[in-house]
């Protein structure tokens, strides 16, 4: 199996094996999509830069703050949640859940795909 076929595999099963989970992207640092498994609803190029972006700023706000490294973004909408968190050095992973989401299982699961999806990228 190749690199991007196992990326694609690790996004696909975090989406199908974690309850309320409604999708997730690896995006790179530059804000491309690198592998997603998203609902025809989500326009993945805005979603990926709007990611990227959000965790480099992110990032400089705990910096300056020091705060430590960033472990992970949260946004809530009345609609539903948008968790970011950092895939190694080159990756971002974007996880969008429902309302309804019990967050301690998403945070986990969440937080091991992205720790393998580093390891993928290097």
């Amino acid at each position: 199996m190749s690199r991007t076929e196992k990326i694609t595999s690790l996004i696909k099963g975090l989406t199908s094996t974690t309850p309320d989970l409604e999708g997730a992207a690896l995006i790179d640092n530059d804000g491309l999509m690198i592998a997603a498994a998203l609902g025809s609803d989500v326009d993945e190029d805005s979603m990926a830069a709007m990611g990227a972006a959000l965790l480099g700023l992110g990032e400089r706000i705990v910096g300056e703050l020091s705060r430590g490294d960033l472990d992970m973004i949260m946004l809530r909408g009345t609609d539903g949640l948008v968790v970011l968190v950092r895939a190694g050095e080159n990756g971002v992973l974007a996880a969008l859940a429902s309302r309804r989401a019990k967050l301690g299982l998403i945070f986990l699961d969440v937080q091991r795909t992205a720790s393998e999806l580093a390891n993928l990228l290097g």
